[in-house]
């Protein structure tokens, strides 16, 4: 098996801003570090972006927006995109190590991200010929055409999150490729590796320099992305905070916003929901990803007269699963994202134990000598969890589920609403017209029934209240990159 410095030796990690086509260091020459997570180790330097370089790379974008990528018909852009797609398929080993490598996600996980990755190319890839307006028949006196037509809403900034590099990269850039739109990408600074090597390829595809740019940096360089005033959208993936904040800096020039937001999500087991399956979906709900994800139903409510057989066979689940070296086949969870990631986790694990959960299963970090170097966290569920208590009600983002029983419908309806949260939930029940019911009266963007965390390219994904608004995937996301112009001719 390889290790970690057998896969790094002789091999070159991405390093510096991308930025008008040209890989360039920061104005400042200030770098950081990037660290494995698994190891502990430091991966590489990287140059850290800050105003100045969000300065370079909007000024480019505007650029490119105006020149050569003005010129690109739709066609021009999809061939863009299907070149794009067959060159992350060729090389999505060496971009899926780089995440591997920057935050720690199993390579035995790697299939579905594949085809994700793929698909999202291609599919908007597709929607690049389909943009259209309408004729509208109108009530104006005399002889007047009208309709409207669709055009690039201009410079897109985009921030991402650091649990998932390469697919929030493409979800990010492929849309404001298809629209005709250009980009300034910022990505996480716990992860930019592969969002730099995806930037390369999107110059080997033939997209003109300046149209995608990649500026990793901190908090400054996020910030300095938010409030420019040539900047015309914002698109954001990550914590509510910041979300609010990335609103507060829109209003300078009023710039368009969407944000996919925190979520502390309710996995719902009624009474006859089919154990075998809910039991290992409700534990993967949270644990994939070492529960990094936004959508992971960590307030998993279980109707009392199961709820004490459901945990038994969750508890034998979470105590089977493989936690290791991502590198490992059989690794099933990796480590958290970062030492600050483990910590926080931890503190929350602390606060359930203060408040008086039940600790079920895990509950620490791993700190063998396997693990001792990494930031490794045992698969946690706490059961008889209160609604009051911290960990039912903020966003954990870590391996842990907090067990609730429930007695009536309408009960489990009023206590998943009573969150700030309104991003996913699941619903597990044989019986279609619960099913039914319950998806209706749950203030939630996606619902899953007898399933959970399934995705797919062409149905729209986003949160209510402050998971935050607009939409990714599906018409809806591109809709998100475009104005809409409307024309009024007089032909009298």
């Amino acid at each position: 098996m390889k290790t970690h410095d057998d896969v790094l030796r002789g091999r070159s990690l991405p390093g510096l801003l991308l930025i008008d086509g040209e890989s360039v260091p920061a104005v400042s020459g200030r770098t950081f570090e990037t660290i494995d997570p698994a190891t502990g180790k430091v991966l590489g330097q990287v140059a850290d972006g800050d105003a100045a370089d969000i300065d370079r790379a909007v000024a480019a974008a505007r650029r490119a927006l105006e020149g050569p990528w003005s010129r690109f018909k739709p066609i021009d852009r999809q061939r863009v995109l299907l070149r794009l797609a067959d060159l992350v398929e060729a090389h999505f080993d060496d971009l899926v190590l780089l995440d591997i490598l920057d935050m720690g996600v199993p390579i035995g996980t790697l299939a579905p991200r594949r085809t994700r990755a793929v698909a999202m190319l291609r599919y908007y890839a597709s929607l690049a010929v389909t943009l259209h307006g309408q004729t509208i028949e109108n009530s104006l006196p005399g002889e007047v055409m009208t309709y409207t037509i669709k055009e690039p809403v201009g410079v897109v900034g985009a921030i991402n999150p650091w649990n998932s590099p390469l697919v929030l990269s493409i979800w990010k850039i492929a849309p404001a490729l298809a629209t005709g739109c250009a980009i300034v990408l910022k990505p996480a600074e716990q992860a930019p590796l592969a969002p730099l090597r995806f930037g390369a390829l999107c110059l080997e595809a033939g997209v003109p320099p300046g149209v995608v740019n990649v500026v990793p940096g901190h908090r400054a360089a996020g910030a300095a992305l938010a409030e420019h005033r040539d900047v015309d959208k914002i698109a954001f993936t990550g914590s509510t905070e910041v979300g609010q904040s990335i609103i507060r800096a829109s209003a300078g020039n009023v710039k368009r916003v969407s944000l996919e937001l925190g979520g502390k999500s309710p996995n719902i087991v009624f009474a006859d929901a089919d154990l075998d399956r809910a039991v290992p979906a409700a534990a993967m709900a949270v644990f994939a990803n070492s529960g990094q994800n936004c959508l992971a139903g960590s307030r998993l409510f279980v109707q009392r007269p199961i709820y004490d057989q459901f945990l038994e066979r969750l508890a034998a689940f979470t105590r089977a699963l493989r936690v290791g070296d991502p590198l490992v086949p059989e690794t099933q969870l990796g480590p958290v994202v970062s030492h600050h990631q483990m910590t926080r986790v931890c503190d929350y694990i602390d606060k359930g134990r203060a408040a008086g959960a039940r600790l079920l299963v895990g509950g620490k970090r791993l700190d063998d000598s396997a693990h001792a170097n990494g930031y490794f966290i045992q698969p946690t569920v706490f059961a008889d969890v209160d609604d009051g208590m911290a960990i039912a009600r903020e966003e954990i983002f870590g391996p842990v589920i907090c067990a609730l029983p429930f007695d009536t419908e309408d009960e489990v309806i009023r206590r998943a609403n009573a969150t700030s949260y309104g991003l996913g939930c699941g619903i597990w029940t044989l019986n279609i017209h619960t099913a039914h019911r319950v998806m209706r009266r749950l203030r939630n963007g996606t619902v899953w029934v007898n399933c959970y965390n399934l995705l797919d390219v062409a149905v729209p994904f986003g949160g209510y209240k402050m998971s935050g608004y607009g939409r990714e995937s599906g018409l809806e996301h591109v809709e998100e990159f475009l104005h809409t112009k409307s024309v009024l001719i007089s032909v009298q």
